[in-house]
């Protein structure tokens, strides 16, 4: 009941507590009506200013003028009445207001400009300096883009007050008058303390993180612009008084070739289209919107179903229309308010931006919607050199496709698709080959021969797409149409293909030029298909048997019975099958492989190698080359296969044939990684991608690359250069579509500790989060899950968010309940849920899991994990409720010491040195906060002698325990001699183990016990 001031006080600071939000609102609201009850000055003003401060932050500013005025009313008849804290923000919230009024456009210029007088009448008056008053003339100016510059100098000159806005917020402002003025170096240069985190406030640097996006592009600081979107949209995600933010997120990703994201972020955030109460936000979250949702319309994906306004459906064009009517509209009615275009002008600005970067920037975030977007990028790939002209004459463009797919030329794929356009079924099924002479010319055969051809185009496109069901029935239809054509040497080759199609891994990349029979993916990464279904080799050795009877016997035309490409095609499938049946016998012994399995494929690769030789096919030696290389490295001979693969490099450029060098780069590279030469591996990969991009290879294994680039980065130590890559990996993956998402998942889990590492803790969780975010986590192993269940619960504790780290904590809790394997794991999670839980205030849910923790100890134990917990909840006991708390903080010690004895008892040799000295830290502590003295300082000499037991490693705890132990004795026994010589032998020995830092901690407070 809010029936005294008390309670009404109390309530206020409850409500404080909440986050900003429409809970917080309407609780303000219906606290200031329950503070008009009394006549009291301190209540209701107290009352007034928490309702300004949540229409503030809630995206409702345009009604915070009118409650400010209740303020000045209060103010100007009981200025006494009011709090220290509350005559302050009288003054501070000046500034409120007159950003309100200038976002309205309802309300006229004059009546801005009498407010800034009344703002600096008041100040005067109350002997506050005038720099507040000249920032809101500069913010005026800017926004009607009049005399900015002279409005800009007369308030940056001037010295700041105790009334300025923060550092921070400063920082912002001075950056964007330069980004304004397209000074995008300076403007960056300007918000380095900020960007970098050294100067924060309640929403800095997340709203910089926004406002920097597009500059860091600009200037091609990529890994600066990544890493300020994941961090500033976590921050900005759903909140209302950040609508402008999460609107430049949004078009950051329109114009970094991130449409799938930009289209999730809008639908995470459609309840901010009902947001009215700050118009100037509201037409830069508009805006923001637009720009993304034209680029779609502009690409052609005006019919795609899109996040809008709540309470109607919504597509492109639809959305795009009404974003138009509306941000137009709003914006025309500033420009009549200000009598000027500026507002409208930065509107156009920004509208007319286009993508910044030629591929998309890879986030390292997976983003769901739209996955027909997220296969091929909107922003087209400036071509990387000059590709094969198409020929208009029908039999010329089918003569050209069939002697660049020969050779292996990537071009020969767009080619082919040239023909099946033209081919139409109408075509094929319509017209007889006797009446279509003038079509297609006596040198390119038959229409019949075509028509194979194209059916063995869509096996290799079935193939590509994982499907081995119709990849193998489409190749069977074409080996029949090659054979009533007369044609049995590719007839044969076409159904030798059809044996193995199902040995190729579910992975679209892997294979060359659509045959899904060439060397393996990048490195030889091979996953055989699940059901590694059983090599019939009857049926390959009779094939080879066929080969040869073909080659022997011409036919009658006095043609070979089988060209040299047919004859490879049967010897590469044999050889692909004897690869695939030594890497599944190799996991055991790699450097034993079974006999058979070895013999086999020696002779399969051999026979392959050597006809490739005899008839001079480069690509197909290559390939004969990169399978003996592969298998060599899986054995651990990385000398011969690096060898073998640089050879065979130096032979496809020789032999004029570079389109063909990818696979054998990614192969050296992994070779070189497996080896040990991170740095030429490093080198090696990146070539591989750059020759892969650069001849349009779409089959090539870019994501499996990637990952390698980003491990081989990661081992030495440049790991700007592995987040890179990984990022970039993970996106290649969430192209290839839900059969790559595990390996999608996998990749963010190791980016994510990547980032963790580098001290990107926020980067890490916004990752972390899109892998666990609602319908990503279908079919993703279950381990896979808890791994990053558990690593996001660890990265929201470590910034803070404990509510959310503990709610992870338990939901991974009730996973491992359902595991019969790693129960260990149970009493890890509950401890460390029960530490996120205390942590968050919620001790009643901590009990209950320190209790599971305990218990799950007996069976399973983890003394570290549930020792921690246990000195942890003794600090935050004793912090919270002071001596009261201190015989239950003593209970968790005892409980703690308890598990150390235990484990001494269960393996005597394990080194408890640590929670032994830790506990004694711990109680240190606890016995000052009783106020006994003497009891403190003789457990803090134990934990300083624990320490000691631990070596180099314990130097830098000791001398915490030194400075504790100094503390009390020199500051609440008196003995400040005693406690000075402590310090300055411990200060010396840190120095003598190289710890400056902690030797100044030491140095310093012996300086401040002197005085």
């Amino acid at each position: 009941m809010l029936n005294s001031i008390d309670a009404v006080m109390a309530a206020l600071r409850e409500n404080d507590d909440r986050p900003y939000g429409r809970q917080r609102t309407v609780t303000a609201e219906e606290l200031v009506d329950a503070a008009e009850q009394f006549d009291d000055t301190a209540v209701r003003s107290m009352a007034l200013l928490e309702l300004m401060e949540a229409y503030e932050y809630d995206g409702e500013r345009s009604k915070s003028p009118v409650v400010f005025a209740r303020v000045l009313k209060l103010w100007d008849t009981d200025p006494d009445g009011f709090g220290e804290w509350s005559q302050q923000q009288v003054f501070w919230r000046f500034k409120w207001v007159a950003t309100s009024l200038l976002g309205t456009p309802d309300v006229p210029l004059a009546a801005i400009r009498r407010w800034h007088d009344e703002m600096r009448s008041r100040y005067r008056a109350a002997g506050h300096g005038l720099q507040p008053y000249y920032a809101q003339r500069f913010h005026l100016a800017a926004h009607l883009g009049e005399d900015v510059q002279d409005a800009y100098e007369l308030w940056a000159g001037r010295p700041r007050t105790e009334l300025s806005d923060c550092h921070a917020c400063e920082i912002r402002a001075r950056a964007v008058h330069h980004l304004r003025r397209g000074d995008d170096a300076t403007a960056l240069d300007v918000w380095r303390p900020v960007l970098s985190g050294e100067a924060t406030c309640a929403e800095e640097p997340y709203v910089s993180h926004a406002q920097a996006l597009l500059p860091l592009l600009r200037q091609g600081r990529l890994d600066e612009a990544r890493s300020s979107h994941l961090v500033g949209y976590r921050f900005a995600r759903g909140k209302s008084g950040l609508a402008r933010s999460v609107g430049l997120h949004i078009e950051f990703c329109a114009l970094s070739g991130n449409e799938p994201r930009g289209l999730e972020l809008l639908a995470e955030n459609r309840d901010l289209f009902g947001m009215t109460g700050d118009p100037v936000s509201r037409l830069d979250f508009l805006t923001g919107v637009e720009v993304l949702i034209a680029g779609l319309a502009r690409a052609g994906h005006g019919e795609l179903t899109v996040s809008g306004p709540p309470g109607a459906s919504w597509t492109v064009d639809t959305l795009l229309a009404h974003l138009r009517t509306e941000a137009d509209a709003l914006a025309a009615r500033f420009d009549a308010r200000n009598g000027t275009a500026a507002v409208s002008g930065r509107r156009r600005d920004r509208l007319a931006r286009r993508p910044l970067l030629a591929e998309p920037l890879a986030l390292g975030v997976r983003a769901a919607a739209a996955p027909e977007l997220a296969a091929v990028p909107v922003v087209p790939a400036v071509p990387a050199r000059e590709t094969e002209p198409e020929p208009e004459d029908f039999t010329a463009l089918v003569l050209r496709a069939r002697e660049l797919q020969l050779v292996g030329h990537p071009d020969a794929d767009r080619l082919w698709k040239r023909i099946a356009e033209r081919f139409t079924a109408a075509e094929e099924d319509a017209v007889e080959d006797g009446a279509v002479e003038g079509l297609l010319g006596a040198e390119a055969g038959t229409f019949g021969q075509l028509r194979a051809e194209l059916t063995e185009r869509r096996a290799h496109d079935a193939l590509d797409r994982g499907d081995w069901e119709e990849g193998a029935a489409q190749l069977l239809a074409a080996g029949g149409l090659f054979r009533r054509e007369g044609l049995l040497g590719r007839a044969l080759a076409a159904r030798t293909r059809a044996l193995v199609a199902e040995l190729i891994r579910e992975d679209p990349e892997d294979g060359e030029d659509g045959e899904g029979t060439e060397a393996d993916g990048a490195g030889g990464a091979v996953a055989v298909a699940p059901s590694a279904p059983v090599i019939d080799w009857a049926a390959l050795d009779a094939a080879l048997v066929s080969a040869g009877e073909l080659a022997a016997a011409p036919a009658a035309d006095g043609a070979p019975g089988i060209t040299d490409d047919a004859y490879l095609v049967v010897l590469q499938c044999r050889a692909y099958a004897a690869h695939q049946e030594l890497v599944r016998a190799l996991p055991g012994r790699p450097d034993q492989p079974p006999a058979e399995q070895a013999a086999r494929f020696e002779a399969a690769v051999t026979a392959y190698r050597d006809a490739a030789a005899a008839r001079g096919s480069v690509r197909r030696l290559a390939v004969a080359r990169q399978y003996a290389a592969d298998a060599a490295a899986r054995q651990g001979r990385t000398d011969e296969a690096v060898e073998e693969l640089r050879y065979t490099i130096a032979e496809l450029e020789r032999g004029g044939q570079p389109w063909h060098t990818p696979r054998a780069y990614g192969l050296l590279g992994q070779a070189l990684l497996q080896s040990g030469e991170q740095a030429e591996a490093v080198e090696v990969l990146h070539r591989a991608l750059a020759a892969a991009a650069r001849w349009a290879d779409d089959s090539y294994p870019f994501a499996a690359t990637y990952v390698m680039a980003g491990h081989a980065s990661a081992h030495l130590g440049d790991t700007g250069a592995a987040i890179r890559s990984l990022s970039e990996a993970a996106s290649r993956f969430d192209r290839k579509g839900p059969g790559a998402a595990e390996d999608a998942a996998r990749t963010r889990l190791q980016l994510a500790d990547l980032l963790t590492g580098a001290d990107r803790t926020a980067d890490a969780v916004a990752v972390l989060e899109s892998v666990l975010a609602d319908g990503a986590t279908a079919g993703l192993d279950e381990r896979v899950l808890a791994q990053a269940r558990l690593d996001l619960a660890r990265g929201l504790f470590a910034l803070d968010e404990d509510r959310d780290a503990a709610e992870e904590f338990l939901r991974l809790a009730a996973i491992l309940e359902g595991w019969t394997e790693d129960l260990h794991l149970r009493t890890m999670v509950a401890s460390e849920a029960a530490v996120a839980l205390v942590h968050a205030d919620r001790w009643e849910a901590a009990h209950a899991a320190r209790t599971r923790a305990l218990a799950a100890h007996e069976q399973w134990p983890q003394p570290g994990p549930v020792s921690a917990m246990l000195r942890q909840f003794a600090r935050l006991t004793a912090q919270k409720e002071g001596p009261d708390g201190v015989e239950s903080a003593l209970a968790r010690l005892a409980e703690a010491d308890a598990v150390r004895e235990r484990l001494e008892r269960e393996e005597p040799g394990a080194e408890t040195w640590y929670p032994r000295a830790a506990v004694h830290y711990e109680r240190t502590r606890v016995h000052a906060v009783a106020g006994r003295y003497e009891e403190a300082l003789a457990e803090a000499e134990r934990a300083i002698a624990a320490y000691e037991e631990g070596g180099e490693q314990a130097e830098t705890p000791r001398a915490e325990a030194v400075r504790l132990a100094a503390l009390i004795e020199g500051t609440d026994l008196g003995r400040v001699a005693a406690a000075r010589q402590r310090l300055t032998t411990a200060a010396e020995r840190c120095r003598a183990h190289g710890l400056e830092e902690a030797a100044e901690i030491l140095t310093d407070l012996r300086e401040r016990l002197a005085d």
